[in-house]
Protein backbone atom coordinates (compact mmCIF):
# COMPACT_ATOMS: atom_id res chain seq x y z
CA UNK A 1 0.00 0.00 0.00
CA UNK A 2 2.91 2.42 0.41
CA UNK A 3 3.37 2.72 -3.33
CA UNK A 4 -0.33 3.39 -3.72
CA UNK A 5 -0.44 6.01 -1.00
CA UNK A 6 2.52 7.87 -2.41
CA UNK A 7 0.44 8.61 -5.48
CA UNK A 8 -3.06 9.06 -4.01
CA UNK A 9 -4.62 9.98 -0.65
CA UNK A 10 -6.27 7.51 1.71
CA UNK A 11 -8.93 9.42 3.69
CA UNK A 12 -9.72 6.46 5.95
CA UNK A 13 -6.69 7.00 8.22
CA UNK A 14 -5.08 10.03 9.82
CA UNK A 15 -6.58 13.33 11.02
CA UNK A 16 -9.75 14.23 9.06
CA UNK A 17 -9.13 17.97 9.26
CA UNK A 18 -5.63 17.62 7.80
CA UNK A 19 -6.85 15.40 4.97
CA UNK A 20 -9.85 17.58 4.15
CA UNK A 21 -7.96 20.89 4.21
CA UNK A 22 -5.08 19.42 2.24
CA UNK A 23 -7.58 18.20 -0.35
CA UNK A 24 -9.80 21.31 -0.20
CA UNK A 25 -7.25 24.04 -0.98
CA UNK A 26 -5.98 22.69 -4.32
CA UNK A 27 -9.57 21.85 -5.25
CA UNK A 28 -10.71 25.36 -4.32
CA UNK A 29 -7.92 26.94 -6.32
CA UNK A 30 -8.92 24.74 -9.27
CA UNK A 31 -12.58 25.76 -9.05
CA UNK A 32 -11.77 29.43 -8.50
CA UNK A 33 -9.43 29.48 -11.46
CA UNK A 34 -12.20 27.98 -13.58
CA UNK A 35 -14.54 30.71 -12.40
CA UNK A 36 -11.93 33.42 -12.83
CA UNK A 37 -11.21 32.48 -16.40
CA UNK A 38 -14.96 32.26 -17.03
CA UNK A 39 -15.20 35.75 -15.54
CA UNK A 40 -12.40 37.09 -17.68
CA UNK A 41 -13.88 35.31 -20.69
CA UNK A 42 -17.18 37.12 -20.09
CA UNK A 43 -15.36 40.38 -19.37
CA UNK A 44 -13.51 40.17 -22.68
CA UNK A 45 -16.75 39.33 -24.49
CA UNK A 46 -18.63 42.19 -22.80
CA UNK A 47 -15.91 44.79 -23.28
CA UNK A 48 -14.77 43.60 -26.67
CA UNK A 49 -18.14 42.80 -28.28
CA UNK A 50 -20.72 44.69 -26.17
CA UNK A 51 -23.63 44.01 -23.81
CA UNK A 52 -25.62 42.05 -26.40
CA UNK A 53 -22.76 39.60 -26.96
CA UNK A 54 -22.40 39.32 -23.17
CA UNK A 55 -26.12 38.54 -22.85
CA UNK A 56 -25.91 35.99 -25.69
CA UNK A 57 -23.13 34.00 -24.01
CA UNK A 58 -24.81 34.31 -20.61
CA UNK A 59 -28.11 33.15 -22.08
CA UNK A 60 -26.42 29.84 -22.97
CA UNK A 61 -25.61 29.12 -19.32
CA UNK A 62 -28.74 27.16 -18.41
CA UNK A 63 -28.64 25.14 -21.65
CA UNK A 64 -24.97 24.32 -21.18
CA UNK A 65 -25.62 23.26 -17.59
CA UNK A 66 -28.48 21.03 -18.78
CA UNK A 67 -26.10 18.98 -20.94
CA UNK A 68 -22.80 19.29 -19.09
CA UNK A 69 -24.57 19.02 -15.72
CA UNK A 70 -26.00 15.67 -16.80
CA UNK A 71 -22.53 14.37 -17.72
CA UNK A 72 -21.03 15.84 -14.54
CA UNK A 73 -23.72 14.11 -12.46
CA UNK A 74 -22.84 10.79 -14.05
CA UNK A 75 -19.14 11.46 -13.45
CA UNK A 76 -19.76 12.30 -9.78
CA UNK A 77 -21.89 9.17 -9.36
CA UNK A 78 -19.21 7.00 -10.92
CA UNK A 79 -16.59 8.75 -8.77
CA UNK A 80 -18.44 7.87 -5.56
CA UNK A 81 -18.26 4.15 -6.38
CA UNK A 82 -14.61 4.43 -7.42
CA UNK A 83 -13.80 6.15 -4.12
CA UNK A 84 -15.70 3.49 -2.17
CA UNK A 85 -13.68 0.76 -3.91
CA UNK A 86 -10.45 2.58 -3.11
CA UNK A 87 -11.44 3.20 0.51
CA UNK A 88 -12.36 -0.46 0.93
CA UNK A 89 -9.01 -1.54 -0.65
CA UNK A 90 -10.83 -3.53 -3.37
CA UNK A 91 -8.28 -2.98 -6.14
CA UNK A 92 -9.69 -5.36 -8.75
CA UNK A 93 -13.16 -3.89 -8.36
CA UNK A 94 -11.61 -0.42 -8.62
CA UNK A 95 -9.99 -1.18 -11.98
CA UNK A 96 -13.17 -2.73 -13.38
CA UNK A 97 -15.21 0.31 -12.37
CA UNK A 98 -12.70 2.70 -13.96
CA UNK A 99 -12.62 0.64 -17.17
CA UNK A 100 -16.43 0.63 -17.36
CA UNK A 101 -16.45 4.40 -16.70
CA UNK A 102 -14.15 4.95 -19.69
CA UNK A 103 -16.40 2.87 -21.94
CA UNK A 104 -19.52 4.72 -20.82
CA UNK A 105 -17.80 8.07 -21.28
CA UNK A 106 -17.19 7.37 -24.97
CA UNK A 107 -20.83 6.48 -25.57
CA UNK A 108 -22.11 9.41 -23.51
CA UNK A 109 -19.91 11.91 -25.39
CA UNK A 110 -21.21 10.84 -28.79
CA UNK A 111 -24.89 10.75 -27.78
CA UNK A 112 -24.92 14.08 -25.91
CA UNK A 113 -23.01 15.88 -28.67
CA UNK A 114 -25.47 14.76 -31.34
CA UNK A 115 -28.53 15.62 -29.24
CA UNK A 116 -27.26 19.05 -28.17
CA UNK A 117 -26.32 20.05 -31.73
CA UNK A 118 -29.66 18.92 -33.16
CA UNK A 119 -31.90 20.57 -30.56
CA UNK A 120 -29.99 23.80 -29.87
CA UNK A 121 -32.28 26.08 -31.98
CA UNK A 122 -35.39 24.51 -30.46
CA UNK A 123 -34.06 24.95 -26.92
CA UNK A 124 -33.22 28.61 -27.55
CA UNK A 125 -36.77 29.20 -28.76
CA UNK A 126 -38.22 27.45 -25.71
CA UNK A 127 -36.46 29.82 -23.32
CA UNK A 128 -37.74 32.82 -25.33
CA UNK A 129 -34.35 34.00 -26.53
CA UNK A 130 -34.63 37.50 -27.96
CA UNK A 131 -34.18 37.66 -31.74
CA UNK A 132 -31.46 40.26 -31.21
CA UNK A 133 -29.40 37.60 -29.41
CA UNK A 134 -30.33 34.51 -31.43
CA UNK A 135 -27.55 34.61 -34.04
CA UNK A 136 -24.76 34.97 -31.47
CA UNK A 137 -26.31 32.29 -29.25
CA UNK A 138 -26.28 29.84 -32.16
CA UNK A 139 -22.70 30.68 -33.16
CA UNK A 140 -21.47 30.20 -29.60
CA UNK A 141 -23.63 27.15 -28.90
CA UNK A 142 -22.73 25.13 -31.98
CA UNK A 143 -19.01 25.43 -31.20
CA UNK A 144 -19.36 24.70 -27.48
CA UNK A 145 -21.65 21.71 -27.94
CA UNK A 146 -19.63 20.45 -30.90
CA UNK A 147 -16.66 20.10 -28.56
CA UNK A 148 -18.69 18.64 -25.70
CA UNK A 149 -16.54 15.50 -25.51
CA UNK A 150 -13.59 17.58 -24.24
CA UNK A 151 -15.65 18.91 -21.33
CA UNK A 152 -17.06 15.45 -20.53
CA UNK A 153 -13.62 13.80 -20.61
CA UNK A 154 -12.21 16.45 -18.27
CA UNK A 155 -15.09 16.00 -15.83
CA UNK A 156 -14.67 12.22 -15.81
CA UNK A 157 -10.88 12.23 -15.45
CA UNK A 158 -10.89 14.87 -12.71
CA UNK A 159 -13.65 13.00 -10.82
CA UNK A 160 -11.56 9.80 -10.88
CA UNK A 161 -8.55 11.73 -9.57
CA UNK A 162 -10.61 13.28 -6.77
CA UNK A 163 -12.02 9.85 -5.88
CA UNK A 164 -8.43 8.72 -5.36
CA UNK A 165 -7.68 11.77 -3.21
CA UNK A 166 -5.73 13.74 -5.84
CA UNK A 167 -6.89 17.36 -6.03
CA UNK A 168 -3.52 18.76 -7.16
CA UNK A 169 -3.50 17.44 -10.72
CA UNK A 170 -6.82 19.10 -11.66
CA UNK A 171 -5.31 22.32 -10.27
CA UNK A 172 -2.28 22.00 -12.55
CA UNK A 173 -4.58 21.28 -15.48
CA UNK A 174 -6.70 24.36 -14.84
CA UNK A 175 -3.68 26.63 -14.39
CA UNK A 176 -2.34 25.61 -17.79
CA UNK A 177 -5.72 25.73 -19.52
CA UNK A 178 -6.67 29.08 -17.91
CA UNK A 179 -3.56 30.79 -19.21
CA UNK A 180 -4.19 29.26 -22.63
CA UNK A 181 -7.84 30.34 -22.57
CA UNK A 182 -7.08 33.96 -21.73
CA UNK A 183 -4.41 34.25 -24.42
CA UNK A 184 -6.69 32.65 -27.01
CA UNK A 185 -9.66 34.82 -25.96
CA UNK A 186 -7.63 37.96 -26.57
CA UNK A 187 -6.33 36.70 -29.90
CA UNK A 188 -9.67 35.51 -31.26
CA UNK A 189 -11.72 38.53 -30.18
CA UNK A 190 -9.34 41.48 -30.46
CA UNK A 191 -6.80 40.32 -33.05
CA UNK A 192 -8.73 37.95 -35.33
CA UNK A 193 -12.10 39.69 -34.60
CA UNK A 194 -14.02 36.41 -34.76
CA UNK A 195 -16.96 37.39 -32.52
CA UNK A 196 -18.56 35.17 -29.87
CA UNK A 197 -17.56 31.99 -31.70
CA UNK A 198 -13.93 32.92 -31.02
CA UNK A 199 -14.60 32.84 -27.26
CA UNK A 200 -16.19 29.40 -27.71
CA UNK A 201 -13.19 28.09 -29.66
CA UNK A 202 -10.81 29.40 -26.98
CA UNK A 203 -12.83 27.62 -24.29
CA UNK A 204 -12.87 24.39 -26.28
CA UNK A 205 -9.09 24.35 -26.82
CA UNK A 206 -8.46 25.05 -23.12
CA UNK A 207 -10.74 22.13 -22.15
CA UNK A 208 -8.78 19.79 -24.40
CA UNK A 209 -5.56 20.90 -22.71
CA UNK A 210 -6.94 20.31 -19.19
CA UNK A 211 -8.18 16.86 -20.21
CA UNK A 212 -4.77 15.85 -21.55
CA UNK A 213 -3.06 16.88 -18.28
CA UNK A 214 -5.48 14.81 -16.16
CA UNK A 215 -5.34 11.75 -18.40
CA UNK A 216 -1.53 11.76 -18.41
CA UNK A 217 -1.58 11.80 -14.61
CA UNK A 218 -4.04 8.91 -14.44
CA UNK A 219 -1.81 6.84 -16.69
CA UNK A 220 1.04 7.16 -14.16
CA UNK A 221 -0.90 5.80 -11.16
CA UNK A 222 0.26 2.20 -10.74
CA UNK A 223 -2.81 0.78 -9.04
CA UNK A 224 -5.15 1.77 -11.90
CA UNK A 225 -2.99 0.79 -14.85
CA UNK A 226 -5.62 -1.06 -16.82
CA UNK A 227 -5.24 -4.32 -18.73
CA UNK A 228 -7.43 -5.59 -21.54
CA UNK A 229 -9.13 -7.96 -19.11
CA UNK A 230 -10.32 -5.00 -17.00
CA UNK A 231 -12.51 -3.88 -19.90
CA UNK A 232 -14.32 -7.21 -20.01
CA UNK A 233 -17.01 -6.15 -17.53
CA UNK A 234 -20.11 -8.08 -16.70
CA UNK A 235 -23.47 -6.38 -16.73
CA UNK A 236 -23.38 -5.91 -12.96
CA UNK A 237 -20.58 -3.31 -13.14
CA UNK A 238 -22.45 -1.16 -15.66
CA UNK A 239 -25.70 -1.46 -13.71
CA UNK A 240 -23.95 -0.36 -10.49
CA UNK A 241 -22.46 2.68 -12.20
CA UNK A 242 -25.74 3.68 -13.81
CA UNK A 243 -27.68 3.07 -10.62
CA UNK A 244 -25.47 5.55 -8.79
CA UNK A 245 -24.73 7.93 -11.65
CA UNK A 246 -28.11 8.39 -13.34
CA UNK A 247 -29.96 9.82 -10.29
CA UNK A 248 -27.15 12.36 -9.82
CA UNK A 249 -27.21 13.17 -13.53
CA UNK A 250 -30.98 13.59 -13.51
CA UNK A 251 -30.71 15.78 -10.41
CA UNK A 252 -28.42 18.20 -12.26
CA UNK A 253 -30.57 18.16 -15.38
CA UNK A 254 -33.78 18.68 -13.42
CA UNK A 255 -32.13 21.61 -11.64
CA UNK A 256 -31.03 22.97 -15.02
CA UNK A 257 -34.59 22.71 -16.36
CA UNK A 258 -35.77 24.81 -13.43
CA UNK A 259 -33.09 27.39 -14.28
CA UNK A 260 -34.19 27.31 -17.94
CA UNK A 261 -37.76 28.07 -16.92
CA UNK A 262 -36.52 31.02 -14.86
CA UNK A 263 -34.49 32.12 -17.92
CA UNK A 264 -37.69 31.80 -20.00
CA UNK A 265 -39.56 34.21 -17.72
CA UNK A 266 -36.58 36.57 -17.53
CA UNK A 267 -36.13 36.68 -21.31
CA UNK A 268 -39.80 37.59 -21.82
CA UNK A 269 -39.08 40.96 -20.22
CA UNK A 270 -36.38 41.95 -22.72
CA UNK A 271 -32.64 42.23 -23.17
CA UNK A 272 -32.07 44.35 -20.03
CA UNK A 273 -33.48 41.55 -17.88
CA UNK A 274 -31.41 38.94 -19.74
CA UNK A 275 -28.22 40.99 -19.34
CA UNK A 276 -28.81 41.60 -15.63
CA UNK A 277 -29.61 37.93 -14.99
CA UNK A 278 -26.47 36.81 -16.86
CA UNK A 279 -24.28 39.04 -14.69
CA UNK A 280 -25.98 37.96 -11.44
CA UNK A 281 -25.63 34.28 -12.32
CA UNK A 282 -21.91 34.75 -12.91
CA UNK A 283 -21.49 36.09 -9.39
CA UNK A 284 -23.71 33.42 -7.87
CA UNK A 285 -21.61 30.71 -9.51
CA UNK A 286 -18.41 32.38 -8.31
CA UNK A 287 -19.56 32.93 -4.73
CA UNK A 288 -21.06 29.45 -4.40
CA UNK A 289 -17.76 28.00 -5.50
CA UNK A 290 -15.96 27.60 -2.14
CA UNK A 291 -18.96 25.83 -0.63
CA UNK A 292 -19.35 23.65 -3.73
CA UNK A 293 -15.68 22.76 -3.34
CA UNK A 294 -16.25 21.87 0.31
CA UNK A 295 -19.06 19.65 -0.99
CA UNK A 296 -16.69 17.91 -3.38
CA UNK A 297 -14.25 17.36 -0.53
CA UNK A 298 -17.11 15.98 1.55
CA UNK A 299 -18.02 13.59 -1.26
CA UNK A 300 -14.51 12.17 -1.65
CA UNK A 301 -13.95 11.94 2.12
CA UNK A 302 -17.37 10.38 2.77
CA UNK A 303 -17.14 7.89 -0.11
CA UNK A 304 -13.80 6.46 0.98
CA UNK A 305 -14.82 6.23 4.64
CA UNK A 306 -18.20 4.77 3.79
CA UNK A 307 -16.43 2.09 1.76
CA UNK A 308 -14.23 1.42 4.80
CA UNK A 309 -17.24 1.63 7.21
CA UNK A 310 -15.64 4.49 9.16
CA UNK A 311 -18.92 6.28 9.89
CA UNK A 312 -17.52 8.24 12.86
CA UNK A 313 -15.09 9.96 10.50
CA UNK A 314 -17.97 10.94 8.17
CA UNK A 315 -19.61 12.96 10.97
CA UNK A 316 -16.34 14.72 11.72
CA UNK A 317 -15.85 15.47 8.02
CA UNK A 318 -19.36 16.94 7.88
CA UNK A 319 -18.58 19.37 10.73
CA UNK A 320 -15.37 20.50 9.04
CA UNK A 321 -16.97 21.08 5.64
CA UNK A 322 -19.98 22.93 7.09
CA UNK A 323 -17.58 25.22 8.96
CA UNK A 324 -15.76 26.00 5.70
CA UNK A 325 -19.08 26.81 4.04
CA UNK A 326 -20.17 29.11 6.87
CA UNK A 327 -16.93 31.11 6.79
CA UNK A 328 -17.16 31.61 3.03
CA UNK A 329 -20.82 32.65 3.39
CA UNK A 330 -19.88 35.43 5.81
CA UNK A 331 -17.17 36.75 3.48
CA UNK A 332 -18.83 36.43 0.09
CA UNK A 333 -22.43 37.02 1.14
CA UNK A 334 -21.29 40.33 2.62
CA UNK A 335 -19.80 41.39 -0.71
CA UNK A 336 -23.08 40.67 -2.50
CA UNK A 337 -25.06 42.57 0.13
CA UNK A 338 -22.89 45.66 0.57
CA UNK A 339 -21.29 46.15 -2.86
CA UNK A 340 -23.75 44.97 -5.55
CA UNK A 341 -23.26 47.89 -7.95
CA UNK A 342 -19.48 47.75 -7.79
CA UNK A 343 -19.58 44.05 -8.65
CA UNK A 344 -22.12 44.35 -11.46
CA UNK A 345 -20.41 47.25 -13.23
CA UNK A 346 -17.40 45.02 -13.75
CA UNK A 347 -19.45 43.31 -16.48
CA UNK A 348 -22.08 45.69 -17.79
CA UNK A 349 -22.72 49.42 -18.25
CA UNK A 350 -26.42 49.68 -19.13
CA UNK A 351 -28.11 51.63 -16.33
CA UNK A 352 -31.35 49.65 -16.37
CA UNK A 353 -29.51 46.31 -16.30
CA UNK A 354 -27.34 47.53 -13.43
CA UNK A 355 -30.41 48.72 -11.49
CA UNK A 356 -32.13 45.36 -11.91
CA UNK A 357 -29.05 43.41 -10.85
CA UNK A 358 -28.72 45.54 -7.73
CA UNK A 359 -32.19 44.34 -6.68
CA UNK A 360 -31.10 40.71 -7.01
CA UNK A 361 -27.66 40.65 -5.42
CA UNK A 362 -28.35 41.77 -1.80
CA UNK A 363 -31.32 39.39 -1.45
CA UNK A 364 -29.22 36.40 -2.51
CA UNK A 365 -26.25 37.67 -0.49
CA UNK A 366 -28.22 37.25 2.73
CA UNK A 367 -29.60 33.84 1.80
CA UNK A 368 -26.74 32.12 -0.02
CA UNK A 369 -25.91 30.19 3.18
CA UNK A 370 -28.77 27.82 2.26
CA UNK A 371 -27.11 26.67 -0.95
CA UNK A 372 -23.67 26.68 0.71
CA UNK A 373 -24.87 24.15 3.28
CA UNK A 374 -26.83 22.29 0.60
CA UNK A 375 -23.64 21.48 -1.32
CA UNK A 376 -22.03 19.87 1.73
CA UNK A 377 -25.05 17.95 3.01
CA UNK A 378 -26.11 16.65 -0.41
CA UNK A 379 -22.59 15.47 -1.27
CA UNK A 380 -22.46 13.69 2.09
CA UNK A 381 -25.66 11.81 1.26
CA UNK A 382 -24.41 10.89 -2.20
CA UNK A 383 -21.04 9.81 -0.81
CA UNK A 384 -22.84 7.27 1.37
CA UNK A 385 -24.37 5.67 -1.70
CA UNK A 386 -27.81 7.28 -1.68
CA UNK A 387 -28.33 9.21 -4.94
CA UNK A 388 -32.13 8.90 -4.97
CA UNK A 389 -33.22 11.38 -2.29
CA UNK A 390 -30.78 14.02 -3.58
CA UNK A 391 -32.36 13.48 -7.01
CA UNK A 392 -35.79 14.17 -5.52
CA UNK A 393 -34.36 17.27 -3.93
CA UNK A 394 -33.48 18.37 -7.47
CA UNK A 395 -37.12 17.86 -8.44
CA UNK A 396 -38.16 19.94 -5.44
CA UNK A 397 -35.70 22.67 -6.46
CA UNK A 398 -37.19 22.75 -9.94
CA UNK A 399 -40.77 22.93 -8.70
CA UNK A 400 -40.06 25.67 -6.16
CA UNK A 401 -38.14 27.75 -8.72
CA UNK A 402 -40.93 27.52 -11.28
CA UNK A 403 -43.72 28.25 -8.80
CA UNK A 404 -41.90 31.23 -7.27
CA UNK A 405 -40.87 32.88 -10.54
CA UNK A 406 -44.27 32.36 -12.21
CA UNK A 407 -46.22 33.75 -9.23
CA UNK A 408 -43.97 36.66 -8.33
CA UNK A 409 -42.32 38.13 -11.43
CA UNK A 410 -45.52 39.91 -12.49
CA UNK A 411 -45.79 41.71 -9.14
CA UNK A 412 -42.25 42.27 -7.81
CA UNK A 413 -40.33 42.14 -11.09
CA UNK A 414 -36.71 41.03 -11.36
CA UNK A 415 -36.40 40.43 -7.62
CA UNK A 416 -38.61 37.37 -8.15
CA UNK A 417 -35.60 35.60 -9.68
CA UNK A 418 -33.75 35.96 -6.37
CA UNK A 419 -36.76 34.75 -4.36
CA UNK A 420 -37.03 31.73 -6.68
CA UNK A 421 -33.42 30.80 -5.93
CA UNK A 422 -33.92 31.11 -2.17
CA UNK A 423 -37.05 28.93 -2.21
CA UNK A 424 -35.27 26.27 -4.27
CA UNK A 425 -32.15 26.21 -2.06
CA UNK A 426 -34.09 26.06 1.21
CA UNK A 427 -36.44 23.28 0.14
CA UNK A 428 -33.61 21.12 -1.21
CA UNK A 429 -31.49 21.69 1.90
CA UNK A 430 -34.25 20.54 4.26
CA UNK A 431 -34.85 17.35 2.27
CA UNK A 432 -31.13 16.52 2.18
CA UNK A 433 -30.74 17.13 5.93
CA UNK A 434 -33.46 14.52 6.46
CA UNK A 435 -31.73 12.16 4.01
CA UNK A 436 -28.34 12.58 5.74
CA UNK A 437 -29.71 11.90 9.21
CA UNK A 438 -31.56 8.85 7.92
CA UNK A 439 -28.52 7.46 6.12
CA UNK A 440 -26.23 7.93 9.12
CA UNK A 441 -28.68 6.15 11.45
CA UNK A 442 -29.09 3.24 9.04
CA UNK A 443 -25.32 2.93 8.54
CA UNK A 444 -24.57 2.85 12.26
CA UNK A 445 -27.38 0.35 12.83
CA UNK A 446 -26.04 -1.88 10.05
CA UNK A 447 -22.50 -1.75 11.48
CA UNK A 448 -23.73 -2.79 14.91
CA UNK A 449 -25.75 -5.66 13.46
CA UNK A 450 -22.64 -6.90 11.61
CA UNK A 451 -20.50 -6.68 14.76
CA UNK A 452 -22.98 -8.51 16.96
Amino acid sequence: MENIRSKVTDFTTGRPVSHIMGFFWPLLMTSMLQQVYNFVDMYIVGRGLGDHAFASVGNMGSLFFLIVGFSLGLANGFGVLIAQSFGGKRTEELRHRIAATIQLTVVMSVVLTILSELFLPVALRLIKTDEVLMADCLKYGYVIFGGLSASICYNISSCILRALGDSKTPLKAIIISSVSNLILDYLFIFVFETGVEGAAIATLISQVISTVVCVLRLRRIDMIKLKRSDFVNDRKVFIELFRNGLPMAFMNSITAIGCMVVQHFINRYGVDYTTAYSACCKYLNLFMNPAATAGNAMSAFTSQNYGARRYDRIKEGLRICLTISFVTYILLGSLMFFFPETLIRFFIDGEESVRLACEFMPVCGISIIAVDFLFVVRNGVQGMGDPVLPMWSGVLEMVLRIVAISLLIGTIGFKAAAIAEICAWTGALLLNIYALQRKLKLSVKHRHSVIY
